[in-house]
């Protein structure tokens, strides 16, 4: 098995992707807009990922809320972004931490019931009034003791629907100045201040799964990004505890092909060489480099890079995907429930 999670192209996987994917063996997968259409055509696509693979397979999206969701009307309702739950903890604190655990339990249903078994959420990143919207109204607040509650319900309500929860951005987003799609940021917070955006994180250090940020700090290590410095994964490791599974960021990212990222051996070309990129993050710490864009050049010269995934990596991927049967409430009811408690705010 390689330390990998890819998109594929479309719909259905191709001949060419279904040939690389049997013989690189990724540990999973994750799927995008251009993925999905209907129901029906979902789950024939995850059930052809997971007989292919021949094991239990984690098949993840970015299914937040608001501006960042696949799967949309018609086919799927609208969920709320973290803002929502936001307002309502100013109201009733124990209430918003009910409705955000029912929300995910809403999440957790209609994904189970598409076959995909991991969710890139809860967002831990701290909003700073100085950050780029990239984070915005998709944070659960400014406050790190409110973004730890509301993430530790999102994170249980996710695992009692049968999904996985993945904490992101670690070591934090929120102050963050540009988007890391585009550009690199750097934040020179010192290093007494990113204890704000590192507490969430520390708060629920035991997630199963952790995305990292492709963004440089400069009072923990000026020459590379936190997803290609050895020393801020040891931070993770070790200041903040994070025990579980840590995956990279998607490695197409622009962040990731700037020269000052860093992390990369003499000679290399991080703008052109995804084989780099992926070793660079794997060996800076992470147990698995993500790859969205379903470019199937890149995804090749991934697979033709990476090693076999390590020991640690396996146990903490097994950890993370022991998943409790999903039960047959509908995704409606739950989100029933949370509305009746969102109206509070």
């Amino acid at each position: 098995m390689q330390p990998t999670f890819l998109g594929l192209a479309g719909l259905a996987l191709t001949a060419e992707e279904r040939a690389l994917f049997q013989s690189a063996n990724p540990a999973g997968y994750i799927l995008f807009k251009r993925n999905i259409d209907t129901p029906e055509q979902v789950r024939a696509l995850t059930a052809s990922l997971t007989d292919l693979a021949g094991r239990a397979l984690p098949i993840l999206i970015d299914q937040e809320g608001g501006r960042v969701a696949r799967l949309r009307p018609p086919h799927w309702p609208e969920y709320p972004t973290g803002e929502a739950f936001d307002r309502l903890y100013e109201v009733a604190p124990i209430t918003a931490i009910e409705a955000a655990r029912l929300n995910a339990r809403s999440l957790a249903a209609m994904l189970r019931d598409l076959g995909i078994t991991v969710d890139c959420l809860p967002l831990l990143d701290v909003r700073d009034p100085q950050g780029h919207d990239i984070i915005g109204d998709r944070a659960f607040g400014a406050e790190p003791m409110k973004v730890a509650a509301l993430g530790r319900a999102t994170l249980d309500g996710l695992r009692e629907g049968g999904v996985c929860g993945v904490v992101k951005h670690i070591p934090g987003h929120g102050r963050a100045t540009a988007d890391s799609h585009l550009e690199l940021p750097i934040v020179t917070a010192s290093r007494e201040e990113l204890e704000r955006d590192l507490e969430p994180f520390r708060t629920l250090h035991w997630a199963p799964m952790a995305m990292t940020a492709h963004v440089t700090y400069t009072a923990l290590d000026p020459n590379r990004c936190a997803t290609l410095s050895p020393i801020v994964i040891d931070l993770i490791r070790t200041d903040i505890g994070f025990t579980g599974l840590l995956m990279s960021d998607d490695l197409g990212m622009h962040a990731l092909g700037h020269p000052s990222a860093g992390g990369y051996p003499p000679g290399s070309n991080a703008l052109e060489d995804f084989g780099a990129r992926a070793l660079a993050s794997l060996a800076a710490g992470c147990d698995i480099a993500l790859h969205c864009s379903g470019d199937f050049a890149e995804m090749r010269a991934i697979c033709e890079a990476v090693p076999e995934i390590t020991e640690a990596a396996q146990t903490r991927l097994t950890a993370a995907m022991d998943l409790p049967a999903a039960d047959t409430t509908p995704a409606a009811q739950w989100a029933e429930a949370r509305d009746e408690l969102l109206a509070f705010a």
